[in-house]
């Protein structure tokens, strides 16, 4: 057995690009013979796009990244039209990471610190916190929330924890994150069927993968493409690797969905607003836009909706 003494750069997966380096994308694969699964994530340019104008720290920007790293993973395994959100929250001096992405892996996310944010462990970045994750689906009448402690040193442990716990099933991950780009590397072990173990799967195939996995190094996580890392690290397995899925930032400005919100607060609040401060200015967080509305953009909008001006 090839040992992490010994990776050869020949790849043991076939040929074949399925993932430019500069692009964002989710490539998930299969070990045949052993009873584990496993998914490489990773963004480029919509990792760029979600820090634009932000000027996070680089402890902020990490925790970011892991995050949006962790929230793809999860997403893509949505069977249902719908939306995912995870979001952390603590008292320390990282009071909060969002980050949301839909079934098709559109994305966008955010951090919120104040003051200097130490390098680590976690808990001294966000204190006493709690992880809330959202799902709403199309088909549900109200959105799913599960809401865990932050348990572990690392977000990698934290991550670690809370999958594990979701899916029931041993898991593992590793996350890099820099300037230009993040990617994960995960594995976890499928169950087996009707709880009962079965036949021909080699025993000692998770720890065998989990320790060569292990070896791994963030600049080949972050540079080296799916197959060709795939076959350094597990050079005497057999690899059965999927096509990828494109993962996209997704933030568009929508001035009109935000007319739509402040019509529903209706008129006479609006220009409330526009009396004390001379214009109506709504900033996104999330998407990091700020809407501008003036005194001629409010009577247009209110107008236009037969809403009548108070006398």
């Amino acid at each position: 057995m090839t040992t992490s003494d010994h990776r050869p750069d020949t790849p043991a997966v076939p040929a074949g690009s399925v993932g430019s380096l500069d692009s964002d994308y989710i490539v998930r694969f299969l070990f045949d013979h052993l009873d584990i699964r496993g998914a490489l994530i990773h963004l480029g340019p919509a990792w760029q796009a979600l820090q634009i104008q932000r000027n996070y720290s680089e402890p902020v920007s990490l925790l970011l990244g892991q995050v949006t790293l962790v929230t793809t993973l999860i997403a893509s395994q949505l069977k249902q039209m719908g939306r995912l959100t995870l979001q952390m929250r603590g008292d320390g001096p990282v009071s909060m990471l969002v980050v949301d992405c839909d079934d098709q892996l559109r994305l966008k996310g955010m951090a919120r610190s104040e003051g200097e944010v130490p390098a680590g462990p976690v808990p001294a970045q966000l204190g006493d916190g709690q992880i809330l994750l959202s799902l709403d689906l199309e088909t549900a009448r109200h959105p799913y929330q599960s809401l865990v402690p932050l348990e572990g040193d690392t977000l990698t442990q934290v991550f670690e924890h809370f999958i594990a716990q979701s899916d029931q099933q041993p898991t593992r991950l590793w996350l890099a994150v820099n300037d230009g780009a993040c990617a994960l590397l995960f594995l976890q072990r499928m169950p087996s069927e009707g709880g009962v173990a079965r036949e021909n799967i080699d025993a000692d195939g998770w720890d065998r993968v989990t320790h060569l996995a292990s070896t791994v190094r963030d600049d080949e996580l972050l540079g080296l493409a799916p197959e060709v890392l795939l076959g350094r690290l597990f050079a005497e397995e057999t690899v059965r690797v999927y096509p990828p899925r494109g993962v996209t930032y997704y933030c568009p400005y929508n001035r009109d969905k935000v007319a739509d919100m402040l019509l529903g607060l209706g008129r006479d609040e609006v220009e409330a607003v526009l009396a004390s401060h001379g214009v109506v200015e709504i900033h996104d967080d999330i998407c990091n836009h700020t809407y501008t509305f003036t005194a001629d953009d409010v009577a247009a909008l209110f107008d236009a909706a037969g809403q009548a001006p108070r006398h």
